[in-house]
């Protein structure tokens, strides 16, 4: 008899798993019962007649009684065996049960993905992932939500949202992160501004005291910008998206500065100018989020793994 700290160990609520045999051993048993020998069993379940046999003799030593009496006839159970095959049917049905809500739960979750993403990431960079994403899950139903870097992360952390793309300095509170590619801020002009003509690079002092037609503040555009300067004049114009900013641009309102990724095709039309600075570097990161602790899963991991391509 054992000492009274293994007899509580043996009944504590917490070491069922160590006294139950696991779901294999009871279908391989239901399999004896059903079939009237451990090799038909054996390969019902595609495993060897020496695997079989030795689980069984594990499951009698775990239980502490003879399950099955083996002969030349086949296999036969005892009654301890018949009465631990009745509660084993039980079980594995119940686990049957159990694997048919978790298999739903997975459709659901993969029924849907939900992005939010900052403006530039949403409307430069997204569209082609989510496109490839498609061809693999197209039953997949993706919906987008754009806002700036401080808006992603407050969707995310009221489960609005199951993958977020950022592109500030910084990784908002409560959210894990990876970096999935870089990007550059650079100075455009309409053709028509005085600095499109200018000879020389634009001081980043003088960047830092010129009005410039800007994002709101929370954009993470605007927060590199501004860390990178040391400070900002008042805005010139103060616009909510990317395609804003630039069109504004375009018109000839004013300097603005954007991600390079957005203005391709107005530099190589000559509907802006860039305009080189020196005294200060406007590279970031663009980052994908989502809740700390929370690693994507199903659609979001494959949309997380489509970035990194």
């Amino acid at each position: 008899m054992g000492s009274v700290e293994e007899q509580r160990a043996d009944t504590a609520p917490g070491s069922i798993a160590h006294r139950v045999p696991d779901l294999g051993a009871l279908e391989l048993l239901l399999a004896v019962a059903r079939l009237g020998s451990l090799g038909a069993a054996a390969r019902e379940l595609g495993i060897t007649q020496p695997a079989a046999s030795s689980r069984i003799r594990s499951m009698e030593r775990q239980l502490g009684v003879a399950l099955v009496d083996r002969s030349p006839r086949g296999s036969r159970l005892t009654d301890a065996g018949a009465l631990v095959t009745d509660w084993a049917g039980r079980v594995v049905e119940a686990a049957r049960a159990f694997d048919a809500g978790a298999q739903a739960l997975r459709v659901r979750r993969d029924s849907r993905l939900r992005v939010a993403a900052s403006m530039t990431i949403a409307e430069y960079l997204l569209p082609g992932w989510l496109l490839a994403l498609r061809a693999g899950r197209p039953d997949t139903a993706v919906s987008l939500l754009a806002g700036n870097s401080a808006a992603v992360a407050e969707r995310l952390l009221s489960g609005e949202a199951d993958l977020g793309f950022v592109e500030g300095l910084t990784v908002p509170p409560g959210l894990d992160s990876a970096v999935i590619a870089h990007d550059r801020l650079i100075v455009v002009v309409a053709p028509a501004h005085p600095w499109a003509r200018r000879r020389r690079p634009l001081p980043a002092a003088e960047l830092a005291s010129t009005p410039l037609i800007l994002r709101e503040k929370g954009s993470g555009t605007r927060q590199v910008l501004d860390t990178a300067l040391g400070g900002l004049a008042r805005p010139l114009i103060e616009l909510s998206s990317t395609t804003a900013v630039k069109a504004a641009a375009v018109s000839g309102a004013g300097p603005a500065v954007l991600s390079e990724l957005a203005v391709g095709e107005e530099l190589a039309m000559r509907r802006l100018v860039k305009v080189p600075v020196e005294g200060v570097a406007l590279a970031r990161d663009l980052r994908a989020v989502w809740p700390t602790g929370h690693r994507p899963a199903g659609p979001a991991r494959e949309l997380l793994s489509l970035t990194r391509g």
